[in-house]
């Protein structure tokens, strides 16, 4: 079995897992109608333009997290009390937070786990070197968290206040969206570094497509 079919078995298992005596299934369901396009969308893409088994492993790492928050819908993941059973230690008593921050750190795993992706297949596709393809890539981390708060807005005005509070779990704060997509956004520029150090490395020039049998690479 390949690396990939690996990945994508154990990011099943994952999603699988997360279902079993699901705590809220209705509004599990909803969020878990995104993992099912997510999944088909991998599936998808790997076979049109073959990814790197690094970029395939952060998509995959991403929708698993997103499974394991959208079982206590993202607002009701017990990690403060995890934390407190396994070291004593209670993140929430320590800094004094009350609001629970999974949201936080899923939107952060967007843009991280899928930077990387995105670079490879806009250098590929578009015959781009690294520094344009990141730069677009990071446009693109902005742009779909733009449109995903346009759609939760969608429920937040379509469902039931209590639902809608469910799904999109801002927890009574207003800048909650501009805070996601500013996260988001810090995830895919945390790469940019990765990407500048290896520039004339042969990480970069095996994602440098290739023109009339030259590699383009971005000038220093």
């Amino acid at each position: 079995m390949s690396g990939k079919h690996s990945l994508m078995g154990m990011t099943l298992l994952v999603f699988g897992l997360s279902w079993l005596y699901p705590l809220w299934p209705r509004e599990q369901a909803l969020h878990s109608s995104l993992t099912v396009i997510g999944l088909i969308l991998l599936y998808w893409h790997d076979r049109r333009a073959a990814m790197t088994i690094r970029a395939y492993a952060l998509v995959c790492l991403f929708i698993a997290a997103h499974c394991l928050a959208a079982r206590w819908l993202y607002s009701n993941v017990p990690y403060d009390r995890w934390m407190d059973a396994m070291f004593g230690w209670s993140p929430g008593q320590a800094w004094g937070v009350t609001r629970n921050h999974t949201d936080r750190l899923i939107h952060l795993l967007y843009g991280v786990c899928l930077t990387p992706a995105l670079v490879e297949w806009l250098s590929r596709r578009y015959a781009i070197a690294w520094r344009p393809a990141a730069q677009l890539a990071v446009l693109l981390v902005v742009a779909s968290s733009v449109a995903y708060e346009w759609f939760e807005w969608l429920i937040a005005i379509t469902l039931s206040p209590l639902d809608a509070e469910a799904y999109n779990g801002q927890q009574g704060d207003m800048w909650d969206a501009h805070k996601d997509m500013l996260l988001a956004t810090i995830g895919a520029l945390c790469w940019w570094p990765f990407y500048r150090h290896h520039e004339e490395t042969g990480y970069t020039r095996r994602l440098a497509p290739t023109v009339g049998g030259a590699r383009v690479l971005a000038a220093k």
